[in-house]
């Protein structure tokens, strides 16, 4: 029988401990029908998490058609592919499609024809300019970046949104054709329909991404206005 308050899909979302950003945006984009389904894992250890397949483990009871797992890998050299690699044997293990933020992201841009990238991250110069180089491994030229310069992956949920706007204004200023939004603690999604009327330029985020996978991957493929061309045409 289905989930009574479910009855199309249960998704699991993941999010690192201290996240309070990933919970309430991916409940702003949920369809009905569909349910979120939350567990937390903490950051550390080679591979991302230590504890990332135990907590997948124990999201199942609650039987996900996939998890979505609220975390970008962008800051770090090769982060995504890491990420990738988890995100993979992790469904291995529990036997759904497990989908990372960074590797959505590059999925987002390709469904909207992105070639020219502008990126807008929570970090400063030196982290971005790793952002930089794993977003033009993925094959795409990013054109301008820019951070809001957090002190600390806590104080990134708490980034004041005027402060948002302005560097998106700032990158949106150059040729990019499409704007990337890493950092999955930065609170983005409720303000990308007026960005993107701002600015004239589609925009993904990086917790719209995530959520916008997990759900065409289970086959959920309703339009989801008021969030970006993404959601709603893609």
């Amino acid at each position: 029988m289905a989930d009574t308050l479910a009855p199309r899909a249960v998704i699991g979302v993941m999010t690192p401990a201290m996240n309070t950003v990933v919970q309430p945006e991916l409940e702003l984009l949920r369809p009905k029908g569909v349910t979120n389904q939350m567990q937390r894992f903490r950051l550390g250890g080679e591979a991302v998490s230590d504890d990332l397949p135990d907590e997948a483990a124990k999201l199942m009871d609650c039987a996900p058609s996939a998890i979505a797992v609220g975390l970008t890998t962008d800051a770090g050299p090769g982060g995504p592919d890491k990420l990738k690699a988890r995100c993979e044997d992790i469904a291995q293990q529990v036997g759904v499609p497990v989908i990372g933020a960074s590797q959505a992201d590059y999925a987002g841009l390709r469904a909207l024809g992105a070639t020219r990238v502008g990126i807008v991250t929570p970090f400063n110069a030196e982290v971005d300019a790793v952002v930089k180089a794993n977003t033009e491994d993925a094959g795409f030229e990013v054109v301008a970046i820019k951070g809001t310069e957090a002190p600390s992956l806590p104080a990134i949920c708490e980034t004041p949104l005027d402060d948002i706007r302005s560097v998106f204004a700032e990158v949106a200023a150059s040729d990019c054709d499409v704007i990337l939004q890493v950092g999955t603690a930065l609170p983005v999604v409720a303000m990308i329909g007026a960005l993107e009327a701002t600015h004239g330029k589609p925009i993904v985020a990086c917790n719209a991404a995530v959520y916008w996978q997990a759900l065409r991957t289970v086959g959920i493929t309703d339009p989801i206005t008021g969030f970006g061309r993404l959601l709603e045409s893609h």
